[in-house]
């Protein structure tokens, strides 16, 4: 079977007290220029004090300059890759007063390998991922536990 899309991420970027600077962006832009990633969806969250929660989809027009900075990275759009449901329980995971970009992007470098694996024969039967601060936080307590034998 031949797929068009490569895997998936959804990551969610919060910043307290809604302080977004735009600094992202560059780096997004960066990636998607040298086809590591493609943006395919996102929008942006933001909770009020009083727990309010406004979502502000890449797709509408008149959007403010940071998210239509965002929305500028985004390729050919598929807004079925994450559902309201999603959408509304990271938003309301946000503290008061914080804003989030929830972008999701396609892993474009992985799409030659794929298809590499698929015509050797071969098939994918596990992929995983593991945040760099778990790593960070693994590989200290192994170098504190070596200190301590």
């Amino acid at each position: 079977m031949v797929t068009k899309l490569g895997p998936i991420e959804v990551i969610v970027v919060s910043f307290p007290d809604s302080d977004f600077n735009g600094s992202i962006i560059t780096e997004i832009q960066s990636l998607v220029d040298r086809n590591i990633i493609n943006v395919v969806d996102g929008l942006l969250a933001k909770k009020d004090l009083d727990g309010s929660i406004e979502l502000i989809e890449f797709e509408q027009t008149n959007l403010e300059s940071d998210a239509a900075a965002l929305a500028a990275l985004v390729g050919e759009i598929h807004p079925d890759l994450i559902s309201d449901e999603d959408v509304d329980e990271l938003a309301a995971a946000l503290e008061p007063g914080a804003s989030a970009a929830i972008l999701v992007f396609e892993h474009e470098w992985a799409k030659p390998l794929r298809n590499s694996i698929v015509d050797s024969g071969g098939v994918l039967v596990a992929n995983l991922r593991i945040p760099g601060l778990v790593v960070d936080e693994v590989l200290t307590a192994l170098d504190e536990l070596s200190e301590i034998s």
